[in-house]
């Protein structure tokens, strides 16, 4: 990543890595059909009643439902459709002013997994796939900010709690006095990055478990009586852990972007996408590896590209944000495939080895070095890409029509037509690199090329000081002080000579390339 950001340390403003999206889910001790048949047991729940007991819960958790969010005076809704629940919350909170509390509750049918009583013999529990209701808490959590909390209200009642790390560190900044703009989940600006980096890597030190059991409990009633003295255990069930680049301009960064689009789709092989998520290719490795370029649009609206590496379950994306930001982001579903350093016991001995990572809340910071590692090396790749934008901005100095200020337009120059090429090799002769060159000078030089000069010199003259005047408007060019003689300037060099090489070297080049292609 230090090469990255050396490299554009002129053009970027400060950098930011934090968590962006994060998904913890809870499970109650039902892991398998033996377990639920179990608990039922212990619940003296027949075969027979089992279809009335399973709705009565549901019920007492779609009841609750309605009850607290009369009790808050916030809405409770059926979505019948498709729709972006996340949105609709958060412009009700917008609207409505709410900084704290219950926002809403939306019941949507969706796909789910839960158990199903079979007979073959005897009566046993097995899972099955169904369609049952779930219920969306939104609140506006203090710290966190807007947060969702989905339960299932068929057994085995799984629960999902939705956080955004961009959210909880801008409440972290604003009560600490850091001035920032944010546009979605994006830092444009903040006046202090370093610290709100601090403040960003502590974001792994948040008591989860117990602030996921408390939101557990207010969504859950049965966990007071039912299910009492169970608690639900949590995992991460997806991670997204973000390093933005905020440049200062947009300028900078739209001529950037394109190039590393570019090189990361064609030069990064699958050998390299693995080495970016810290694995190797072997001959025992199982799965695709694949890198794919996307448009990003929002209701008809083109945002930018994005290029996603994806590992199995796992992948690494590359995108811009707002058009100053720079994203690299990796994103953890399937964590076994990464392998940490932790002690374990083997055979009654406790010993340190390399060991898959697990789910657990208690090692999101282990999630935390493992992305962040990703995204560094995903920099340090794209590190040898060059900038145009210094070229590039040169390019269009010397190819748009300027008026200066006396108000007459001046032509531009053309990089790759012959008589401007003959004029800038003129220009370029070593002989004048000492002592600069006259009127007479250049008019001798271009009398050799096919530069059409008067043959009155007087008229030649005249014809030489408008296209110094030309070339002086452009930059190309500078007046010696005190003196009648012109001299090229530093930025002259640079744009003239890559003009020569782009018509003589490079252009013969790729002409011949697309002849060959066609």
């Amino acid at each position: 990543m230090d090469q990255f950001i050396a490299k554009h340390t002129d053009a970027i403003e400060g950098t930011l890595s934090c968590f962006d999206r994060l998904i913890f889910r809870g499970y109650l001790p039902f892991f398998s059909g033996y377990a639920m048949a179990a608990f039922l047991q212990a619940k003296h729940v027949h075969r027979w009643d089992l279809k009335r007991f399973v709705i009565e819960q549901a019920e007492r958790l779609k009841t609750h439902a309605r009850r607290m969010a009369d009790a808050a005076g916030r809405p409770c809704e059926y979505l019948p459709g498709a729709s972006d629940k996340d949105e609709l919350a958060r412009a009700m909170a917008k609207r409505d002013g709410i900084e704290q509390g219950l926002v809403c509750i939306y019941s949507v049918v969706e796909p789910c997994r839960t158990f199903s009583l079979r007979w073959q013999q005897r009566h046993y529990v097995q899972f099955a796939k169904r369609k049952c209701l779930f219920l969306y808490y939104y609140f506006m959590d203090p710290d966190l900010g807007l947060i969702h909390v989905k339960l299932q209200t068929w057994f085995p009642l799984q629960l999902q709690l939705y956080v955004n790390g961009h959210e909880w560190l801008a409440r972290k900044l604003t009560r600490h006095g850091i001035r920032y703009t944010k546009l979605d989940n994006a830092f444009l600006w903040i006046a202090d990055f370093p610290r709100a980096q601090t403040f960003a890597d502590r974001f792994v030190t948040v008591e989860w478990v117990a602030l996921l059991q408390r939101y557990a409990r207010r969504v859950n009633p049965l966990l007071g009586d039912l299910l009492d003295p169970m608690q639900y255990y949590w995992v991460t069930a997806q991670a997204e852990y973000s390093t933005d680049l905020v440049f200062k301009t947009r300028a900078q960064l739209r001529d950037l972007v394109p190039r590393l689009l570019e090189h990361s789709t064609r030069s990064f092989t699958a050998q390299d996408v693995l080495a970016f998520l810290g694995r190797k290719l072997h001959g025992k490795f199982e799965g695709e590896v694949l890198t794919d370029l996307r448009a990003q649009e929002l209701k008809g609206r083109l945002l930018g590209h994005r290029v996603k590496h994806r590992m199995k379950q796992n992948w690494i994306k590359m995108y811009d944000k707002a058009g100053l930001v720079l994203r690299i982001e990796t994103v953890i579903n399937a964590p076994e495939e990464f392998r940490v350093r932790r002690r374990v016991r083997r055979r009654g001995c406790r010993k340190t080895e390399w060991v898959p990572l697990r789910k657990g809340v208690v090692y999101l910071f282990r999630y935390r070095e493992i992305c962040l590692q990703c995204n560094s090396r995903y920099l340090a790749a794209l590190a040898q890409v060059d900038d145009p934008t210094p070229a590039l901005r040169g390019l269009d100095t010397i190819t748009v029509p300027k008026t200066p200020a006396n108000g007459r337009p001046v032509k531009a120059f053309n990089p790759v037509a012959r008589l401007d090429s003959q004029l800038f090799g003129a220009l370029m002769s070593g002989e004048h690199a000492l002592h600069g060159f006259t009127n007479r000078d250049l008019r001798d030089k271009l009398r050799r090329t096919l530069v059409r000069l008067s043959d009155q010199p007087k008229t030649q003259s005249a014809q030489v000081s408008r296209l110094l005047h030309r070339l002086h408007v452009y930059g190309l060019v500078a007046k010696i002080p005190r003196s009648r003689r012109w001299r090229v300037s530093a930025s002259g060099y640079r744009i003239m000579s890559a003009s020569l090489q782009l018509r003589e070297l490079h252009f013969p080049a790729l002409h011949a390339d697309a002849a060959k292609a066609a």
